[in-house]
């Protein structure tokens, strides 16, 4: 079965400027992708200060307004709390989620990360997926690419491993452990020798947001680079295909 994927660092809803609140700009072109799954970071669950100040802010979590009615199943990890608001990464799948759970991924603090597995049953057929945010700093990236290697090597519910998100990794050192250690493949690598350029968006330049498989058949990678992505989050995101 073909199964369409998108990832993208959203940047809480906010234009890559940080000027403009454009979440419903970003879910109609989200739509128009017809992807089966997203994998999305930096998603606000809730902020009271916004909700109260900006007349556009959704009254459910970013999450669920961007699922609206394309995608049934949602999975929400909050990573950094406060009092007054929360955000994380989320999983959207048009096909059942089984199981989620969201893994600590912080390493100091002034970064709260974390890994969102959800397990999805897509035709009778477990898969899972892994959705992350790592650290700014190359030494925090790597103690995290050690939780989820752990993770993938003691946790998983099947053959198929999806690994998906802002890696943050402009040196590819990241891919190199991935591959060596539980045989995840990255696409843009895989597809075309390359890590794929996706930040910032206007100008991409950081090859930061990465999708890793093992378990199934790569169809066709692409980043979503035309004039409507440009100038919405500070990332591009990244769209793939798979036979599964």
């Amino acid at each position: 079965m073909k199964v369409k994927i998108v990832s993208w660092n959203i940047h809480k809803g906010f234009n890559f400027a940080n000027t403009k609140f454009i979440l419903e700009q970003i879910r109609e072109l989200l739509r128009e992708t017809k992807a089966d799954i997203l994998f999305l970071q930096e998603v606000v669950g809730e902020n009271k200060k916004h909700a109260l100040n900006l007349n556009q802010w959704p009254s459910e979590g970013q999450f669920e307004f961007l699922a609206d009615q394309n995608w049934d199943f949602q999975a929400y990890g909050k990573n950094a709390v406060w009092t007054d608001r929360h955000h994380g990464n989320a999983i959207l799948s048009k096909f059942e989620i089984l199981k989620s759970e969201n893994i600590d991924l912080t390493v100091n603090k002034f970064e709260y990360r974390g890994l969102l597995h959800a397990v999805l049953d897509i035709e009778g057929k477990s898969v899972d997926l892994f959705n992350v945010h790592l650290n700014l700093l190359h030494k925090h990236r790597l103690l995290q690419v050690e939780q989820i290697i752990e993770r993938a090597l003691t946790s998983l519910n099947s053959d198929i491993l999806i690994l998906g998100g802002d890696f943050n990794d402009w040196t590819g050192s990241v891919s190199h452990m991935l591959e060596d250690r539980i045989g995840l493949s990255e696409v843009f690598l895989l597809s075309n020798g390359a890590h794929a350029r996706t930040f910032p968006s206007f100008m991409p330049l950081l090859p930061l947001d990465r999708v890793y498989f093992k378990g199934a058949s790569l169809i066709h990678c692409e980043v979503l680079k035309n004039s409507e992505f440009k100038y919405l989050s500070d990332h591009l995101p990244v769209m793939v295909e798979f036979e599964i």
